[in-house]
């Protein structure tokens, strides 16, 4: 049995606001002393709000697989569905949204795969992924007018291919289907 670990929490002295984008972002710095009694005169944390990802599949076994053009890489990478957990929503019905705006694609079975923090050093939120199975397509895409998102439906094979070659970029993707992979090591069927 894993030993659980002690929260050496380090106390706050002073938080300075720096930036309030509303929801989306908030940056504040802070004076910081360690357990040591050690001081960091100058932390950075950034507040985001909850993200979803989701791990689609059809009831034929092909999973739902989106691309993108990301700007601050400058490029257009294969993703899995994602995207902000709205005030007042739950991460599952976030998910489900997500899902059906962006694909067209729902129903099916619905589980927490994962929760992953993008950055536990300077940011406070977290991504819950789903593992959504059996879905099928029940009507078109509803992208907002700034999203221009592609969707791929990829046998099993192919979405291994795509990740050993390095076309998930976005580490909050490969995580999970890395997990994903080594937890179903044969195609599950699904009836």
């Amino acid at each position: 049995m894993i030993k659980k670990l002690e929260n050496r929490k380090w106390k706050v002295l002073k938080s300075t606001p720096l930036l309030n984008c509303g929801p989306w972002l908030n940056i504040r710095q802070e004076l910081v002393e360690l357990p040591s009694g050690a001081q960091i005169p100058t932390w950075f944390v950034m507040h985001f709000p909850n993200w979803i990802n989701v791990i689609a599949i059809t009831r034929d076994g092909q999973f739902v697989i989106e691309d993108q053009y990301r700007h601050a890489l400058g490029e257009t990478h294969y993703e899995l569905v994602a995207g902000v957990i709205d005030e007042g929503e739950t991460p599952l019905q976030a998910a489900q949204r997500e899902l059906s705006e962006e694909t067209g694609f729902g129903g099916g079975e619905w589980q927490l795969f994962m929760t992953l923090s993008p950055n536990p050093t300077n940011h406070t939120n977290l991504s819950y992924t789903f593992l959504a199975t059996g879905v099928e397509k029940l009507t078109e895409q509803h992208q907002e007018r700034t999203e221009d998102i592609r969707v791929h439906l990829f046998e099993r094979e192919e979405v291994m291919e795509l990740l050993q070659a390095g076309e998930f970029v976005q580490a909050l993707h490969a995580a999970p289907l890395w997990k994903y992979f080594a937890e179903h090591p044969k195609k599950d069927k699904i009836d």
